[in-house]
């Protein structure tokens, strides 16, 4: 986030006359919308923002976008990134990308621009499949995923984004998904945020990979399967009749009934979003015997990159005049007849 002065927008100020072209059905309609309804909830100015995508289904997020915008190549969009915020530190950067784009292709450029703490928000949409190039298999698919790439399924161990994070150094980890009543409000603590703000949004592919993720997501099983991180509230979930608690002979964390609603007296740990420790072991639970957890897992601003190149550029010009002439003067020099 930048130290911008708030305007006045609305939705309409964030649409464009494109035509949105994605499968009728597509999460990515819903996420869309949620980020053009908050932009104006967060004061952002179109004349100062910049989307910067790569390549897939969720990289035609800049045509939809009424601001500034790059669709730029495989994987690349945190370099193209970087630029721009290194050459008018003041922008407010979006990157958009996908499992397959910012998780194969992209994982060093998603690890270094994590690392360098650029301030940017990146939106990572997690359909655990190549939707764009007709349904292979991704670095996120599930074991035993069918695919043309895995006719009889995926043997490989997916990646977990928000765990990766984590490794690359990341100072703010998020889960949302597509329809999430509270997407808008992860958007906003990653707007929030000074620094790299990875935002991980599982997102429905109707066409290749229909209802994935209904086993935490469906309206009959998300109260028992989801639990929302919220920064100084108990971990609980299932209607607050479970929560998460630290087994201290295995450092790792545990489900735990609570009796009565008396959750101190089940154990249950309180979220903090500095924990880092907590952050991990958070995002790594095995799902299924685990919930889902969601939210703003990892929250701990650090020294931005840019703002460190910006106090170097400083440093190495001060009490200096630019010339040019004298720069391509000096050393030695000649003159051809």
């Amino acid at each position: 986030m930048n130290d911008m002065t708030p305007i006045q927008t609305t939705l309409k100020d964030w649409e464009t006359d494109q035509e949105v072209r994605w499968c009728p059905g597509c999460g990515d309609y819903a996420i869309l919308k949620a980020v053009q309804r908050t932009l104006p909830m967060v004061g952002a100015d179109p004349k100062n923002t910049v989307f910067v995508s790569g390549i897939g289904c969720s990289s035609r997020f800049p045509y939809y976008v009424e601001s500034y915008g790059f669709h730029t190549i495989h994987g690349r969009a945190p370099a193209v990134a970087t630029g721009i915020k290194l050459a008018n530190p003041e922008l407010d950067v979006w990157i958009v990308t996908g499992d397959g784009d910012g998780m194969s292709i992209g994982g060093n450029h998603t690890m270094h621009v994590l690392r360098r703490n650029l301030d940017c928000q990146i939106l990572l949409f997690n359909n655990e499949i190549y939707g764009l190039t007709k349904g292979q298999y991704s670095p996120t698919s599930r074991v035993g995923t069918p695919s043309p790439t895995s006719p009889i399924g995926s043997v490989d161990r997916p990646a977990s984004p928000c765990a990766f994070a984590l490794g690359a150094g990341a100072r703010f980890v998020a889960r949302g998904y597509d329809v999430s009543k509270d997407l808008p409000d992860v958007l906003k603590a990653a707007y929030a945020h000074r620094g790299a703000a990875f935002l991980e949004i599982f997102q429905n592919c109707i066409v290749y990979n229909k209802d994935r993720f209904d086993d935490f997501t469906a309206k009959a099983v998300a109260s028992d399967m989801q639990i929302v991180c919220r920064d100084g509230d108990p971990l609980l979930f299932a209607k607050e009749t479970k929560g998460l608690s630290l087994d201290l002979d295995t450092l790792t964390l545990k489900v735990v009934d609570v009796v009565d609603g008396d959750w101190r007296a089940a154990g249950v740990a309180v979220h903090n979003v500095r924990n880092r420790g907590l952050a991990h072991m958070l995002v790594e639970m095995p799902f299924g015997e685990f919930p889902m957890a969601l939210g703003v897992i990892y929250d701990d601003p650090a020294p931005t990159f840019e703002s460190a190149v910006v106090a170097e550029r400083a440093s190495l010009t001060a009490g200096k005049s630019a010339d040019l002439s004298k720069l391509l003067g000096k050393g030695q020099t000649w003159t051809v007849d």
